[in-house]
Formats: C-alpha cells, structure tokens, sequence
C-alpha cells in the first residue's frame, strides 16, 4: 500500500511539473519574468489617473497617483492604493490643492519613499501650471494608514521632480528634480536629515542647447552615480557624479532613444541595472521629439551603458503606455506601476532572474522569436 501511495503521488508530481514546464514554455520570450499584471483599480469615481509612484513599507506595497478629470483641472488630488493580502485597496484622496476657501489648484506628479527604519514620505506638487509649480511633503508613521498635515517645501524646491529619491549608504537623500519654468533643466536636491532640511546642486544644463526634465539615478559599483533623463533630444540623456550627488558632469545622449516621456530605473541588489521606458524614436520633424507612448519597454545593463532588451510590456498603438514608476522589494521582486491609457493605473510583478536578455545595438529593439511589433502609435496630445 506504501508503495501505491508512494506512486501515485510520484505521479501528482510529475504531471504538476509538466504542467508547469508547459506553461512556461508558452510564455512568450518577451513576457518572461512577469509573476503579476494587473489594474490596481477597475472602476474609479474620476476620470483621469496619471504619474504613479510606489514604494515598499513595512506593511506591504503602496501605490499612488493624480486622478480627476483631467491633468491640470482643479479637482485632480493626489490618490493612494494599498496591497493588502495580495488585493489592491480602494483608492482614496491623500492631498489636494485646496489653498483656501476660494481657491484651489491641481495636483502633479507623487512621489513615495520610504525611510528605512523611519516615515513614508509623500511628495507632490500644487499649482495652475507646471511654470509655478510649488513643492509639498506629507508624512506617514503608519505606512499610509495616515498622514500629516501639507508640509511646504522651501522656496525655490520642488522636491523629486518624478522618480523616487535615493538614500545612500551614508544617509544622504538625493531627490533627482527638475524645473520647467525657463527651459527644461534638470538638478538635486539634498537632505542629510531625510528630508527635514535640504540643499541643492546647481542646474546640469542651461535648458536651451539640451532640454531635459525627470532624472532617475542609479548606483555603480565604483560608487559613482549615474542619472538617466526624460529629453526633447530624442534620446535618453545621461550624467555622472563622483562626489555623492553633489556636482554631476554634462548632460550626454545614451544610445537609447526617448519620445519625450517619463521613465524610471533601478539598480538591483545584483548590481544590474534595470530600466522601463518607452523604446521609441520620433521622427526629427516631430515637434520638440515627442512620439508616440507606446511600446512600453524593459532593459537592463551591468554597466549603465551597454543595455539588453528584456520585456515589452505594452505595445498596442492606441492609447498611451506612459511614467513608470519601478522599485525593488526586499524579497528581491522587481515592482512596476504606469500610466495606462490616462485611464487606469497598472501595476506588473517581475522576477529579474527569469529575465531574458538580447543586447540593443545602434539603439535598434531586437528580434524575439515570434514577436511582430504593431504599426507605430499614435502621438497623443497629453
């Protein structure tokens, strides 16, 4: 009877593992490594959402966006999700831009991060238009359960432009910004009392020769920093620092092109870097390099130079695919949430180790085997 049972359960588990092996032998070369992929919400009582965050607190994922009628209306707040039990909360109002009684403003642009060992932070940006942006903080000591009161970030900071601050090994908080009030110029802001006082760096670039907004930094193993750039160049830009974050060296093209649109990166507990963009190239006749959002992309490099192709997570030309926002959980996961369609937040769990690699040559996405690329997107005009 011993030997039956033994048998049958042998059995069990040879047809689970080739259950197994099947299915992920029919996931396509460019969707390997994806665990999760899925809306953090389906229905909402706005409209719009846009420019999602997300970060790692003790108590799980937390996820965060603009949502209203549309970017820049006044009724457009700053909106949180919670993963509880493996199920995305109810989206709820965490900041506004109500300045008084007779005026209110939208919101822009979260950003979460976490303090190891200490407050989730919320940055956010209240204004009528992106030129008079003004910086705000809250604070959470109960892992988004709560927040504090609006905090004012001091005259003349916005705080993280779009991408989540770093902390290096020190202490120090770099917040990679960026200002659009007289051309596109990008700059850090630093705070060795995470996040109570800050300092900052003076502009890259002068917002004319190259015009560049929204850094995202990575860590090098020879303790240099690198900032990846969101530019009107048609290509991901790129600059150094030796120094902790304190001077950076001039604004250079990657070999990566960009449509004028968000990205974010992280560099993983392995050392390589991973990076989600969309992999587009506009025209040169297009107005200021903005192309289409859509494919929505994923590559990784050991160096921050050399990249490989990895995942295509969007790719249909209708619609946008945009800003992602990527972390690396304390498991080792890698966490991604974006912009779909300027409708929904999505959110896609990776394993990095699951992830193919094909190297991108002369800035060229190459061939998977049985992928067809669609005809090209359409340019939105938001």
């Amino acid at each position: 009877m011993a030997k039956e049972k033994f048998a049958i359960i042998l059995t069990l588990c040879c047809i689970c593992a080739t259950g197994i092996n099947t299915l992920m032998a029919q996931t396509p070369e460019w969707k390997k490594g994806i665990l999760v992929d899925e809306f953090i919400f389906d229905t909402a009582a706005f409209p719009a959402s846009h420019a999602p965050t997300i970060a790692e607190t003790p108590a799980g994922l937390i996820a965060a966006w603009f949502g209203g009628t549309k970017e820049g209306y006044n009724d457009v707040e700053i909106r949180m999700s919670r993963l509880v039990d493996g199920k995305w909360t109810k989206p709820v109002s965490i900041a506004d831009g109500i300045i008084n009684d007779c005026t209110r403003v939208a919101t822009y642009n979260p950003v979460l991060f976490q303090v190891p060992g200490g407050d989730l932070l919320l940055f956010y940006k209240v204004g009528n238009m992106v030129a008079n942006w003004r910086g705000w903080m809250k604070t959470s000591a109960d892992n988004g359960l709560s927040w504090s009161q609006p905090i004012p970030l001091p005259g003349g900071f916005l705080g993280p432009a779009k991408n989540k601050p770093v902390m290096q090994k020190n202490g120090i908080i770099i917040a990679p910004s960026s200002t659009e009030n007289d051309g596109w110029k990008i700059h850090f802001e630093i705070s060795a009392d995470t996040g109570k006082t800050w300092h900052k760096t003076n502009d890259v670039n002068n917002g004319k020769t190259i015009e560049a907004i929204q850094p995202t930094i990575l860590f090098h193993k020879d303790g240099q920093l690198q900032a990846l750039t969101r530019s009107k160049q048609r290509a991901i830009m790129q600059c150094w620092s030796k120094d902790g974050g304190e001077t950076w060296s001039p604004l250079t093209k990657t070999n990566l092109p960009n449509n004028n649109s968000g990205l974010d990166a992280v560099t993983l507990a392995d050392g390589r870097h991973l990076l989600v963009y969309n992999h587009v190239l506009p025209a040169d006749s297009l107005v200021n390099g903005k192309g289409a959002r859509t494919p929505l992309n994923v590559a990784v490099s050991k160096d921050g130079i050399n990249w490989y192709a990895s995942l295509v997570l969007e790719d249909s030309p209708v619609s946008q695919y945009s800003y992602p926002s990527v972390i690396q959980s304390a498991d080792g996961m890698v966490h991604i949430v974006y912009t779909w369609r300027r409708k929904k937040i999505k959110y896609v769990k990776i394993d990095p180790s699951q992830l193919p690699a094909k190297k991108i040559i002369e800035g060229k996405w190459p061939v998977f085997k049985g992928y067809k690329a669609p005809p090209a997107g359409e340019v939105t005009d938001d």
